[in-house]
């Protein structure tokens, strides 16, 4: 923890707590009781008005009646930061709740009271329809290598894959995103020499190594990821075009379904299926006109989906 931060935590101690020893904020912080009459000595100066008391019974406490200003939020503000902390539950952090709550009360406690009764209300009323973690991955993880892309610095990693195998690998972090209920860190695998994503779950160990790499102009972690899991090689290739705009035909679908290719007449999907009955009733589903280039069974399978609908009329 920096000094600064200590001090943060010195200061929100005597707010919480009235009156703390000099020792029990010592324990707290890890730190020796000189260390804490210095961390006292940076909150006067920075205006802080503290109280000591010497003695067994004595300690450090803010002067009676002395508030910090409340932050100040607009309605719109305290919205943003109520639906924020309620989409932040579903996204599979390790101890994301408490620190969840932490936030929660220390924004209720500087907040006036109207604004703090609406996000209560929006806390305990609003449900959001946001995809559930797959898997956990540790806050650790995320925070080491979202400084790491940010700073543009090499890391090494231990990660196991989905078989159990553990390899070592160097990578340059280019971004991360969440995706179908899964952590992921972008990066340059030094190991594969290509492009490759990771999940966060699956690191077992990670050090940053002080290397700096040069990122992609304008990289998108979120564009690649999907694009991967769209690609992915699958038993049926399938190559549709289907008479639309490319805004429309991407409305019609969900994003990993395919790679879609503006063309002149059209637009033209392709797609790795594993089911192409399954994929027939989502061409027989659509709006506009589509024609299949290939593969020939999947134009029995649309013919097939078409007769068993005729049928149940």
């Amino acid at each position: 923890m920096k000094p600064t931060t200590r001090v943060l935590a010195v200061l929100e101690l005597l707010q919480a707590h009235g009156q703390v020893s000099g020792a029990e904020i010592a324990a707290r912080l890890e730190v020796d009781v000189r260390t804490v009459r210095r961390y006292i000595a940076m909150l006067e100066e920075m205006g802080i008005p503290v109280t000591a008391e010497r003695g067994r019974a004595g300690g450090y406490a803010l002067v009676a009646g002395f508030k910090l200003p409340p932050m100040m939020f607009s309605e719109e503000e305290a919205l943003a930061l109520s639906v924020g902390l309620l989409g932040a539950r579903s996204l599979g952090l390790e101890r994301a709740a408490p620190a969840i709550a932490g936030v929660q009360a220390k924004l209720e406690r500087t907040m006036p009271a109207l604004l703090r009764e609406r996000v209560r209300a929006v806390a305990e009323t609003v449900q959001l329809d946001v995809r559930r973690a797959a898997t956990g991955a540790g806050s650790a993880a995320l925070g080491i290598l979202s400084v790491a892309a940010r700073g543009q610095e090499r890391v090494h990693l231990n990660y196991v894959d989905a078989a159990g195998s553990t390899t070592r690998r160097d990578i340059d972090p280019y971004g991360l995103a969440y995706h179908g209920g899964c952590w992921y860190v972008v990066a340059h695998c030094h190991l594969r020499a290509d492009l490759r994503s990771f999940r966060l779950d699956r690191i077992d160990a990670l050090t940053p190594l002080g290397r700096r790499f040069e990122r992609p102009r304008g990289f998108d972690a979120l564009a690649y990821l999907v694009r991967s899991v769209a690609t992915l090689p699958r038993a049926v290739a399938i190559e549709v075009l289907l008479k639309t705009t490319l805004a429309t035909a991407q409305a019609q679908f969900f994003d990993t379904i395919g790679v879609f290719e503006q063309v002149e007449d059209g637009v033209v999907m392709h797609n790795q299926s594993d089911d192409i009955d399954w994929f027939a009733r989502q061409l027989a589903a659509l709006p506009f006109g589509f024609e299949i280039r290939k593969p020939g069974a999947l134009r029995d399978a649309v013919r097939a989906c078409a007769h068993n609908l005729l049928a149940q009329l």
